[in-house]
């Protein structure tokens, strides 16, 4: 049977089945409740029906029952409180050796890019085994990146990243979904994730690059397209080695330069004014497109404070 098609689709990522164990811990205590609550109804109903008009007698109130139905909901709730918070931390935090991989949602497709230079329109091309980070804005509208069968699904914005991780477990296709209304042609943002061994990937990976070339390398040419290097190093702050340094800012306070940075000073670069430098960056905005954003972050990420020979 089709995925698509399943009550649940099959795990085929590292957490699937700590979020399925949740999924049915969830399900069995609802079912388990509703059956009790109904038996219990129908039960206390038939013995305790009037018999008469007279007023039944006052009860007492027993308190081990009143502590015993506060106590148990209490310890339920935070039992899932606690398994779904911690679930959700580990699946917003990815590894540190994780493969990044840059999405762009647009009205209506997936646009994907490989930091080594492979892009993609509704695939997405990952090895087994291996944590995936995928690094996500939108072009244009609010749209959701989903693969049931990973159990990821992230909100994809305007205007800021978003991020997800999965490490997938098992060779094959998976559906790729927009879990978002979109617009007109929403139903037909969809896609597939390919899974494929270590070495079928290289291979893939390898004549896709040959064909398009690294972002690292569009990303250089922007650069010096776009005359960044005039500045950059004499009026502006230098790109060698900024990328996940501190920036101390001209109000006094600072910032990590990691992605939501580099992206904001690029497009709006009067945001952040760097402290001792004087704010005459121009603004990208409407210059750049998504991807091209996506390439000069490489470029400045892979820039590295060249060593000293002494």
């Amino acid at each position: 049977m089709d995925q698509s098609f399943r009550l649940l689709p099959e795990q085929s990522s590292e957490v699937a089945h700590q979020v399925d164990w949740l999924y049915f811990y969830l399900w069995s205590i609802t079912g388990f409740f509703t059956l009790l609550i109904f038996v219990l109804i129908v039960y206390l109903g038939l013995k305790y029906r009037r018999r008469s008009e007279a007023m039944p007698p006052k009860v007492g109130t027993d308190m081990r029952l009143e502590v015993a139905w506060t106590i148990i909901p209490l310890v339920i709730s935070m039992s899932i409180f606690v398994w779904g918070a911690g679930l959700y931390v580990k699946m917003s935090r990815s590894p540190s050796d994780a493969m990044e991989v840059y999405v762009v949602g647009k009205q209506w497709m997936w646009k994907v890019q490989h930091p080594s230079g492979p892009r993609e329109i509704n695939t997405l091309h990952v090895p087994l085994g291996r944590p995936v980070k995928l690094t996500m804005t939108s072009q244009d509208v609010i749209h959701s990146f989903y693969i049931p069968a990973f159990r990821v699904k992230q909100d994809v914005l305007p205007g800021r990243y978003s991020y997800e991780w999965f490490t997938p477990t098992k060779v094959g296709e998976y559906h790729l979904f927009c879990a978002e209304y979109c617009g007109t042609l929403h139903s037909g943002m969809i896609g597939k994730v390919f899974v494929m061994e270590q070495s079928a990937y290289q291979s893939w990976l390898s004549g896709a690059v040959q064909e398009q070339g690294p972002t690292g390398s569009a990303g250089a040419k922007l650069f010096a397209d776009y005359g960044c290097a005039t500045c950059h190093g004499q009026q502006a702050p230098t790109m060698a080695g900024l990328y996940g340094s501190q920036v101390k800012l001209a109000d006094g306070t600072s910032v990590t330069a990691d992605d939501d940075y580099l992206r904001e000073s690029i497009l709006n670069a009067s945001a952040k004014i760097v402290q001792g430098y004087p704010p005459i960056m121009p603004s990208f905005r409407g210059q750049l497109s998504e991807e091209q954003v996506v390439q000069l972050i490489e470029y400045i990420k892979s820039l590295k404070v060249p060593e000293r020979n002494y």
